[in-house]
């Protein structure tokens, strides 16, 4: 049996989480950050030799837990695809109240727009 490494898949595995308490502060503490419409987006190198994603919905921001699920869906998947194109950061996704008026396409492109953006700060 072959076990594929982090870096060979794109899977959305454990390892590429923010799970704890002490994840999520790390990047609070002392972030950069990058907007647009839709998010805002924190985040900060870290030591470990892949991206990292955690997700910060409020349910203030977004009051249906299926509207939440669904943002929460679409960052995943868009996270996993571009993985391999990020550096090594941990990033923290929040939302801002416009995304309620977006659909899934528009959804899709403001998180592309924010890959960009974290592209160009990481590279400074």
């Amino acid at each position: 049996m072959i076990v594929e490494s982090l870096t060979d898949s794109f899977s959305f595995a454990r390892e590429l989480r923010l799970l704890s308490k002490s994840d999520f502060s790390q990047v609070f503490d002392q972030p950069t950050r990058v907007g647009n419409r839709a998010f805002t987006v924190l985040f900060r190198s870290n030591l470990q030799n892949h991206p990292r994603l955690g997700l910060a919905i409020a349910k203030k921001q977004v009051r249906l837990a299926v509207d939440r699920n669904r943002i929460k869906r679409l960052i995943r998947e868009c996270f996993r695809q571009q993985q391999h194109q990020l550096p090594n950061i941990d990033l923290v996704f929040m939302v801002r109240r416009d995304i309620n008026q977006l659909d899934n396409a528009k959804i899709q492109s403001a998180i592309q727009h924010i890959w960009k953006q974290v592209a160009k700060k990481c590279a400074r």
